[in-house]
């Protein structure tokens, strides 16, 4: 028998793949998860084959914040049409935090041609100013090292600090002035992250930290500078933003920051967050400019940020 007959080599070659595979049966149960699969989601085969993907394991889906259930549902789609699908939606990460990814949901039919599942395989979706290559990598891998030992990242989250960020701010300001290319900023907030620390501890809450600043760098363009501001703020440049775009930037990153969970000694933990943005004005100084992103943010705390209530809670509580 030829190789290519036995149905091994083929489980061999779908592992191979770089793009996560994955294979559904009628019940929305995960019956097969390639190693691509565990190494883009972080999630392993005994992690997720035999559950559901409602059950938050599965990409986008945690059935409560899920921004494709019902009716957007690519695999939903793909089992009722009869036909593939493509979407772009979000991996929900182990660690927690969140990143585009780009799906393709495919009916599975029998020898008889009926539907007895979805084939579903993801890939990172590429970054829109091109995608990175290894030589980019190492790049930004010895700027941040040498970033770090000057002082100017942030040595929880490895984001740029205050410092450098108001360097950044004074320069977008002057390219503003001279050549009236727009930008924006948004402040996003953790409101509750004192009392967050209180309850659950101080390693708990550089883990959330680091997850919201991952899910943070992952929601923005490769050429965004984001930082973390203060004790529970981070500060994003948008540059070549204008105001409608700003707005949508806004609400995206309120979206899944407030989906952003970290799981600690068996409790999946969210937090509150708040947003509040600003576009750059030709009177703007650094000041004026992050004044009103703040007056927006203090003006939309309680009743614009997002809660997701943890695994089991619907109260909205921190964790359980």
């Amino acid at each position: 028998m030829s190789a290519f007959q036995d149905p091994e080599t083929y489980r061999y070659i779908l592992d191979g793949l770089q793009i996560g595979v994955s294979v559904l049966d009628l019940e929305k149960k995960i019956i097969f998860w390639s190693e691509g699969a565990e190494q883009i989601t972080g999630y392993s085969r005994i992690d997720v084959v035999g559950h559901s993907c409602r059950e938050n394991i599965f990409l986008h889906c945690n059935e409560i914040s899920c921004e494709m259930c019902g009716e957007r549902c690519s695999i939903r789609a793909a089992l009722h049409d009869g036909k593939p699908v493509q979407t772009v939606g979000l991996i929900h990460h182990k660690s927690g935090h969140q990143a585009a990814v780009r799906t393709w949901a495919t009916p599975l039919r029998d020898k008889q041609g009926l539907i007895i599942g979805v084939i579903q395989t993801f890939e990172a979706e590429s970054a829109p100013a091109g995608a990175e290559t290894d030589e980019r990598r190492m790049n930004d891998h010895l700027n941040d090292r040498s970033m770090k030992e000057r002082g100017c990242l942030d040595h929880i989250t490895g984001l740029p600090n205050q410092t450098i960020m108001q360097s950044h701010l004074r320069e977008k300001l002057a390219t503003f002035a001279e050549l009236q290319i727009p930008f924006g900023i948004v402040c996003a907030e953790i409101p509750e992250l004192s009392q967050f620390r209180a309850r659950y501890g101080q390693e708990a809450a550089t883990a959330l930290l680091q997850v919201m600043a991952r899910t943070l760098r992952n929601t923005v363009w490769p050429t965004d500078v984001v930082c973390r501001w203060s004790e529970g703020q981070f500060l994003t440049i948008l540059s070549g933003c204008g105001e409608s775009a700003l707005q949508a930037v806004s609400e995206r990153m309120l979206k899944r920051m407030g989906s952003a969970t970290i799981q600690w000694w068996g409790e999946e933990l969210s937090v509150a967050v708040s947003v509040g943005s600003a576009s750059a004005l030709a009177t703007d100084t650094i000041d004026s400019l992050l004044q009103r992103a703040q007056y927006e943010l203090g003006g939309k705390q309680g009743e614009a940020g997002v809660r997701v209530a943890a695994a089991g809670g619907a109260d909205g509580s921190l964790g359980k």
